[in-house]
């Protein structure tokens, strides 16, 4: 006999509690218990009712190539792993305003192959979903278009078109009437996205679904998620600019933390195949504060533009702003420079930005940090032609990085003419490079070969 009871969900990571929390202890967020009523049904399963299934040996099964479909940009193609696969299920997620759905709409039109395309919007109507396609200039008579957000008609509508692909616009505006709880909150978004993975991977239908991001920047709904789906991508940027970047941080069918670029413009998004030239062609001049690094970002070499700012802090306690790279690490460099490289920056603001907003995490791009703060502290420009890389030690020594030579290759196809690298890399180095290479092992020598000493 079923059996009511309430209990309490946190709507940001969907943990249960048996009573209402002021504070939830999994995610520490403050008021984000609501009541939802549950049904339990208690089913005694007897031993003789259960399927019998024997366990083979993993070598007795066949392993197939995945089938995959271009989506027609090459940007997207390699941040998924080489295009969209078969029957996966891929979550994307974004600000309000980002262009995730003019990138969707774009996708649609530009899959190849025999079959139709399903777009289920709960957010927008036919005739706004039109007009975008208008301005986009796609003319497609394979898009089929559904205006609901009664999961079960969806379900059903899938069921009998059978599409290629299918869009859901978004997750968090599709409802089910099975669950008493508002549409949106932790347990509806959980349960329709188990049901449209049920329904697609049993026909092998490629589905991706839109989610709402909190204002922290993650995926709103519950973390598990995230981990139902093959693949989760991130659009970033700011909408009033026109770069985009699209960031692959799980993906079960290819590496993670791939990037690819777009540029917004009136015919929709247009991919950018040389993120290094774009971010650092406004750099005419050759100011102090500026230099320019060689970030791995998945697979690929990009070329980035650091700048810092040093100026008198007018309080007793110094202020640190970082932009684009980790706050803690730049608190950690400037005490480097200060103990190692006798830069007296306790008296002084520094402000350090990452040029194109791009967020830099991997520890190669130290040096440049240093090198830049350095070079407004002393007002000394570091050369136009020159890249840096290496990590930096708290004893102000220069630690090997990995991928050098994607680096340095990435340097002379943009005509750069020095870089400044470990010593323990260019003991290393075979290729022969156009690049005037420089190897340091630490702090003050890159400051010597620069000039700032």
């Amino acid at each position: 006999m079923a059996k009511n009871k309430t209990v309490f969900v946190c709507s940001e990571c969907g943990n249960e509690s048996s009573k209402w929390l002021g504070k939830c202890p999994a995610c520490n967020s403050w008021n984000s218990f609501y009541e939802q009523k549950v049904v339990e049904t208690k089913n005694h399963s007897i031993k003789g009712d259960i399927k019998a299934v024997t366990p083979q040996t993993l070598n007795s099964y066949e392993a197939k190539e995945t089938i995959r479909t271009s989506t027609g940009f090459e940007e997207l193609d390699r941040v998924l792993g080489g295009g969209l696969v078969k029957g996966s299920l891929i979550l994307l997620g974004g600000e309000p305003g980002i262009g995730k759905s003019t990138l969707i709409l774009q996708i649609c039109d530009k899959v190849k192959g025999e079959g139709k395309v399903l777009y289920v919007s709960g957010e927008e109507s036919a005739e706004q979903i039109k007009l975008r396609a208008d301005r986009l200039g796609i003319d497609n008579e394979d898009i089929m278009f559904l205006g609901e957000t009664d999961i079960d008609i969806v379900n059903n509508v899938i069921i009998e078109l059978n599409p290629k692909l299918v869009i859901i616009d978004s997750i968090q505006t599709m409802y089910s009437e099975d669950i008493t709880a508002a549409a949106g909150s932790v347990s509806q978004v959980r349960e329709i996205t188990s049901q449209v993975m049920r329904v697609c991977k049993s026909r092998s239908i490629t589905t991706i679904i839109i989610g709402h991001v909190t204002k922290e920047g993650n995926i709103a709904g519950p973390r598990v998620l995230e981990h139902m789906v093959d693949t989760v991508l991130y659009l970033e940027g700011e909408r009033y600019f026109s770069y985009r970047i699209l960031r692959g941080v799980k993906n079960r069918f290819g590496s993670t933390n791939e990037i690819g670029m777009f540029e917004m413009r009136e015919e929709g998004m247009c991919e950018i195949s040389n993120p290094s030239d774009v971010l650092i062609s406004e750099r005419e001049d050759n100011p102090a504060g500026s230099c320019i690094v060689a970030s791995i970002e998945g697979t690929r070499a990009i070329l980035v533009e650091l700048q810092a700012l040093t100026i008198q802090s007018s309080f007793g306690f110094p202020r640190r702003t970082a932009n684009g790279i980790d706050f803690n690490r730049l608190t950690l460099l400037i005490a480097v420079l200060e103990k190692r490289a006798n830069l007296m920056l306790d008296s002084q603001d520094v402000y350090l930005n990452v040029v194109g907003g791009i967020k830099l995490n991997e520890p190669a791009i130290d040096l440049g940090i240093v090198m830049v703060t350095a070079s407004i502290f002393k007002n000394i420009s570091i050369p136009k032609d020159m890249v840096i890389m290496g990590e930096v030690g708290l004893t102000g020594e220069i630690r090997r990085i990995n991928l050098i030579e994607k680096r340095l290759k990435e340097a002379e196809k943009l005509g750069f003419k020095q870089c400044i690298i470990p010593e323990s890399n260019k003991k290393l180095l075979k290729d022969n490079y156009k690049l005037d290479i420089i190897g340091v092992k630490n702090v003050n020598e890159a400051m010597k070969k620069i000039g700032l000493k």
